[in-house]
């Protein structure tokens, strides 16, 4: 990514203000930020110092890297999803940062004994039709239409096909905060 082409849109302070139906002076008070940088950094005139971010994360709940990403994220991203097949199942994929979603298709009687590989995240199988078995370490579970199973994709995992089957999987990947 170019750094050009990063842009921070503060303005989401405001949003964030009056949804918590407080003034500027309120959030003034409590952050110590006056009211005039306030202002010029709802209507992003400014930029932010790490200090204020940190300060006026705190006010509305946050970490200063969610107020960040917030800042980051103003305006919705579209993708177009990549087709593919793995073994024996059909996917649709579409990644933002730190969420993978799959359409998957798999006819009965397949089996999959090593998923893609993951990193540190969880998975989440929601089953929209068929049956299936999903099989970890130390537990079995077999899921019906309209069933879903969360676990840590980092444990071994595999997915026996008992009905042909259609499943949404979700990978999201874990957050480690302080």
């Amino acid at each position: 990514m170019n750094p050009s082409d990063l842009t921070l849109d503060f303005s989401i302070v405001r949003v964030l203000r009056k949804r918590a139906g407080m003034t500027l002076d309120d959030v003034s008070k409590q952050s110590g930020v006056s009211i005039a940088g306030l202002s010029k950094l709802e209507r992003n005139h400014n930029m932010i110092e790490l200090d204020t971010l940190y300060r006026l994360a705190r006010i509305f709940g946050l970490s200063a890297t969610d107020l960040l990403n917030l800042a980051e994220s103003c305006s919705a991203h579209c993708k177009t999803a990549e087709a593919y097949t793995s073994g024996p199942f059909d996917f649709e994929k579409i990644s933002f940062k730190g969420l993978d979603c799959f359409q998957a298709t798999a006819k009965a009687g397949s089996f999959l004994s090593k998923p893609e590989a993951h990193g540190d995240e969880f998975e989440i199988c929601w089953l929209r039709s068929g049956s299936i078995n999903i099989s970890l370490p130390r537990e079995q579970h077999t899921l019906k239409l309209g069933q879903a199973l969360k676990f840590d994709a980092a444990l071994p995992h595999s997915y026996e096909i008992l009905e042909d089957s259609e499943m949404t999987i979700l990978h999201i990947e874990k957050t480690h905060r302080f």
